[in-house]
């Protein structure tokens, strides 16, 4: 194991924090699954802003994104007002309906929300392949944190990345396990401070290491042609194709259930529009932040670095080993808050959306832990088998749940309550559509095919299905004896 002291206390400082915190929650969480999924949807606006923001962008963002910026150049900048757009739709155009829901309605899930208005067979139908969905897109999803945490861990200790993993998974599912919803909020809270306080620190000196925007400017006139170019080289329809693909990304946070989660947790309308505020601020901050650390990057270090380790490199660099246990636990702080969000969710949908609960006398928190820990040995058997980067990763996951639930999110946002017939058509063929793109078909420029066609599959699957639910309820309507 390497020496780095200053590093090893600051992250037992902040371990000593997240028991702290899991403590305080456990001795507060009752039994009832609203209050450990939902927290009682009693969330202020700092909390359910900062929350959602620091599960949202994960060891993609600190890792992912710095890289994505380093290796392609500022033609990666388009992401960004399509990541915010995505933030402003899902608090301010379907938060509305999905907070008057979760509350009228008693919804503790995203699944629960979809299967409103549907029969009985066709809602067990939704649940289960809902439910399904977000199991198998949860373990890609969390596979890429527990790779992240794996390679900080490894970093900074020499643990190995296989040590790191084990032991990244073991404390994320220890707290959450713990305290649930209310431990998972306030931890996030501080993790998402401790990432957006990195994210200003880390890239302005490196900013200044690499001489300004006049240093950077100098040294990128050596970076291969179209680099500096704001379509990466392309032209015409190839360059609005990657533009779309990179800003289409944003809008697949209408469909990832652990986010829409923290809406549905807020306390009421003016602490979600509020924490709307907080949210899209602090994505602001953090994406622009990750742009200036890949640029500097790319005129400090040249073309060799490996992608997504630009940010430990210039953090073992330019930081002193104090600072660096700080890095290593903004780190940590974005795979956790997101991955303890996620476990949540994905435990809520086996336990409580699948019926689980009943194989454990109808205990859902108990049948909702036991679901959490299966997940994440899942998670940690997929990445240490499948070896995949942080980014492809996160993407393929946000994509597929996007455009399986977002089409409907949409939907009932706009006024319309389609059926289950509809529901079913559209999480089918969203998510098919991206599985095809993600196991063979080209993605086109910018991945504009992966990041649009699935949510045209499941905008037509949700289109079809309500016209043959109407065709069918005619035909039973004028059927003789009917």
């Amino acid at each position: 194991m390497r020496a780095n002291l200053p590093a090893l206390l600051t992250l037992a400082v902040y371990a000593a924090l997240l028991i702290g915190v899991s403590y305080w929650a456990s001795r507060r969480v009752r039994a009832e699954a609203g209050t450990f999924l939902l927290g009682g949807r009693a969330l202020g606006p700092v909390v359910s802003g900062l929350a959602y923001a620091a599960s949202s962008s994960s060891a993609w963002v600190l890792l992912g994104y710095s890289g994505f910026v380093y290796a392609v150049g500022p033609s990666a900048l388009w992401m960004i007002p399509g990541i915010l757009a995505g933030y402003a739709a899902v608090w301010l155009f379907a938060g509305p309906v999905l907070q008057r829901a979760s509350r009228e309605d008693g919804h503790l899930t995203l699944t629960s929300f979809l299967t409103a208005g549907a029969g009985p067979g066709t809602a067990r139908t939704i649940r289960i392949a809902a439910s399904g969905m977000i199991a198998f897109s949860f373990s890609y999803y969390i596979a890429s944190q527990f790779q992240g945490a794996g390679i900080a861990l490894d970093d900074l200790f020499g643990t190995g990345i296989a040590g790191g993993i084990v032991l990244g998974a073991a404390i994320i599912l220890g707290y959450t396990l713990a305290g649930g919803f209310l431990a998972v909020s306030v931890i996030n809270t501080v993790q998402g401070l401790v990432m957006m306080l990195v994210a200003i620190l880390l890239p302005a000196m490196a900013f200044l290491a690499a001489g300004g925007m006049a240093g950077i400017s100098q040294a990128l006139e050596a970076a291969p042609e179209g680099y500096l170019d704001p379509f990466g080289g392309r032209a015409g329809w190839v360059a609005a194709g990657f533009v779309t693909g990179l800003m289409a990304t944003g809008f697949g946070a209408l469909g990832q259930p652990h986010l829409i989660s923290w809406i549905m947790a807020a306390r009421d309308a003016r602490a979600r529009v509020t924490g709307a505020g907080v949210a899209i601020g602090w994505g602001a901050l953090v994406y622009a932040g990750m742009a200036v650390l890949g640029l500097s990057a790319r005129a400090l270090l040249g073309a060799e670095a490996p992608a997504e380790g630009v940010f430990f490199k210039l953090a073992a660099d330019l930081l002193p080993g104090i600072l660096a246990g700080i890095v290593a636990a903004a780190i940590l702080s974005a795979i956790m808050s997101t991955v303890d969000s996620q476990l949540l969710v994905a435990g809520g949908a086996i336990s409580h959306d699948l019926g689980a609960a009943r194989l454990f006398g109808g205990r859902t928190v108990l049948a909702t832990r036991v679901a959490m820990a299966g997940l994440s040995a899942a998670a940690v058997a997929l990445t240490l088998a499948l070896p995949a980067t942080i980014f492809e990763r996160t993407l393929f996951a946000w994509t597929a749940l996007g455009a399986s639930f977002g089409p409907v999110v949409v939907a009932r946002a706009l006024g319309w309550r389609p059926g289950g017939a509809a529901v079913l058509a559209a999480i089918l063929g969203g998510f098919g559509v991206s599985l095809a793109f993600e196991f063979g078909l080209d993605a086109g420029p910018g991945a504009v095919w992966a990041r649009t066609l699935p949510w045209v599959a499941g905008g037509l699957g949700l289109s079809l299905g309500g016209i043959f639910a109407r065709r069918a309820e005619k035909r039973l309507g004028a059927a003789p004896g009917l």
